[in-house]
């Protein structure tokens, strides 16, 4: 369990892992009402949903009964059920631990390396035969993001308003002005530069590990509506804009160094200065993307690899200042999306849904093609050893609000 800012006794009953509520009544507020125990301290339900808002305490679905911490019995929450019960606990732990962004993030740099969803994509748009564009294999495709945009896991991701074209095929093209109808995500890994070079001068694929300071968890949050009908002709802007989300804890790259592994092999001879001495130079990491609806049912709806990248870090890194671009210190480089080899290994909803024709159903009966206000997903990775020892990552979560 994480630690909180509160200072909690670790031989309490009452620890984080805990939270057991009760009936209480204060010196300021003698009505009884519900609170729960924290260490030696009683944290107040009803004056908290005053100050942040119920809605920002109970689960989307659970919003119209905000008086529930105001009552003289625990009744009323208890019919609520344990999907929201476990939802209020959930929230009441992310109050009292805080995470930050790790690093100090000056410049985001978002690749495309994860070759199949890069093919799955383009043989949605182009077909299979012109799936790939004719530069993908000969360089890492990227685009340069907003830093300022980039979150701590945990952080509510806000539903983007932009131009949209709600009939494609209509002409002339009449874009229209509202909230994203395509909100989708991005399974990536993330890293961050602990070296700069200087204005003019190239890192080496030799010298580009050095430049590697850890890796973390990156969902790269899409309005694909957005994105569609504004990428053309200088590529992504505000469908990605709006919220990249990264968990918070950093994973050197020596943690991850013994789960280094082949990745798809590149068709194309490769230029000198992309071609790396190993053959291993992309992870092992297992990941899983969960999503959890606004009445608390929770649906994996993939599990892919990290091995599944055409392009490693390093190769990232030498494409990235071969012009003699400087990488300044907390810098933050993304993978792309990373899917497998079969559809149920997407790392993005666009795949999973073929585009929104197709409805991915979850636990508890409902369906999604694209996310909905007051759904959340969490990102998880880990890496297992050969004696069973597990390198994680953690989770990359966010919840999805109304525009």
């Amino acid at each position: 369990m994480a630690r909180s800012w509160l200072d909690i006794d670790p031989s309490s009953d009452f620890s984080l892992a805990n939270i057991p509520f009760g009936i209480i009544d204060t010196p300021e507020d003698v009505t009884r009402h519900v609170g729960v125990a924290i260490g030696s301290y009683v944290l107040d339900l009803k004056e908290l949903a005053h100050r942040i808002g119920a809605n920002n305490l109970l689960p989307f679905g659970a919003h119209s009964t905000p008086g529930v911490f105001e009552t003289r019995t625990l009744n009323a929450f208890a019919k609520l059920g344990r999907s929201v019960h476990r939802h209020v606990r959930e929230r009441i732990q992310d109050l009292l631990v805080r995470m930050f962004l790790p690093m100090d993030i000056g410049d985001y740099t978002d690749f495309y390396a994860g070759y199949h969803h890069a093919y799955a994509v383009g043989v949605m748009f182009r077909g299979p035969a012109n799936a790939l564009q004719p530069n993908y294999t000969h360089l890492p495709v990227g685009y340069h993001g907003r830093a300022s945009s980039i979150v701590v896991s945990g952080t509510p991701v806000r539903r983007p308003v932009g131009q949209i074209l709600l009939d494609p095929k209509a002409e002339p093209k009449q874009p229209t002005v509202a909230p994203s109808r395509k909100l989708d995500i991005e399974l990536e890994l993330g890293c961050f530069i602990t070296k700069s070079n200087d204005l003019g001068h190239p890192v080496s694929i030799d010298e580009a590990e050095k430049h590697v300071f850890g890796y973390v968890l990156l969902n790269d949050w899409s309005a694909r509506d957005i994105q569609t009908w504004e990428y053309v002709p200088l590529g992504p802007f505000n469908g990605k804009n709006f919220t990249t989300t990264i968990s918070p804890w950093v994973v050197l790259a020596d943690a991850l160094e013994p789960f280094k592994t082949k990745g798809i092999e590149n068709p194309t001879p490769l230029q000198d200065y992309l071609k790396e001495k190993r053959e291993e130079t992309v992870f092992d990491i297992q990941l899983e993307v969960d999503l959890t609806t606004p009445d608390g049912n929770t649906t994996t709806i993939t599990k892919t690899n990290g091995k599944n990248l055409m392009w490693s870090f390093p190769q990232m890194i030498a494409h990235h200042t071969l012009g003699g671009c400087p990488l300044r210190k907390g810098d933050l480089l993304g993978s792309g999306t990373i899917s497998g080899p079969v559809p149920e290994e997407s790392g993005s909803l666009l795949e999973l849904s073929e585009g929104g024709k197709r409805v991915i159903q979850l636990n508890g009966g409902e369906g999604r093609t694209f996310l909905k206000d007051g759904d959340t997903v969490t990102f998880r990775g880990f890496c297992v050893g050969k004696e069973g020892e597990r390198v994680g990552f953690g989770e990359c979560t966010g919840r999805v609000e109304g525009a």
